[in-house]
């Protein structure tokens, strides 16, 4: 039988969606976006290297850097579970190389979309690789995790998701 493994219908809903998604993908926000997305994963990777991190590839030309821990002799499994708890959201990685199980990494992605479509910029994202250097070189201390995740809400609150939403009107 040819259908249902390797034929199908046009699935016209999916035909629109690809429509609209390939208009918005040729205006000019979209496209400012995009750079700025990248520009944002360029000033992070940078502040990272400075800060004594490995970033595989030597740094990003996209929209994410993958941090190489183990330099700093920590799991990729333990980092992002302190950067969650500060508030920061990152994924274990596998890195070139690595002897950990992917089920610990020795390394985290990180990616900055997110943090681009809340209006953050260059100086936000050196901003955020500072807080995760705070978390990391001290990786067990609550006490300096606590303090950095006070500066998360902070910084989340001047980039709000919903500006609109939250002011005053």
């Amino acid at each position: 039988a040819v259908f249902p493994g390797f034929q199908g219908g046009p699935l016209m809903h999916v035909i629109a969606a690809k429509a609209v998604a390939f208009k918005e993908a040729l205006q000019i926000d979209f496209i400012e976006h995009s750079r700025q997305v990248i520009h944002n994963a360029q000033a992070m990777s940078k502040k990272l290297m400075d800060l004594g991190y490995d970033i595989v590839s030597g740094g990003t030309d996209n929209h994410l850097l993958l941090v190489d821990l183990r330099n700093r002799d920590l799991t990729g499994k333990d980092a992002e579970a302190a950067l969650e708890k500060a508030g920061i959201t990152v994924n274990k990685n596998m890195v070139p190389n690595d002897h950990q199980p992917p089920t610990v990494t020795s390394g985290i992605r990180i990616g900055t979309p997110a943090l681009t479509t809340r209006g953050m910029k260059e100086n936000e994202m050196r901003e955020v690789a500072f807080l995760i250097d705070k978390v990391l070189s001290d990786i067990r201390n609550e006490t300096a995790r606590a303090r950095v995740r006070e500066q998360v809400l902070d910084l989340s609150q001047r980039f709000p998701l919903y500006a609109e939403l939250t002011s005053s009107e």
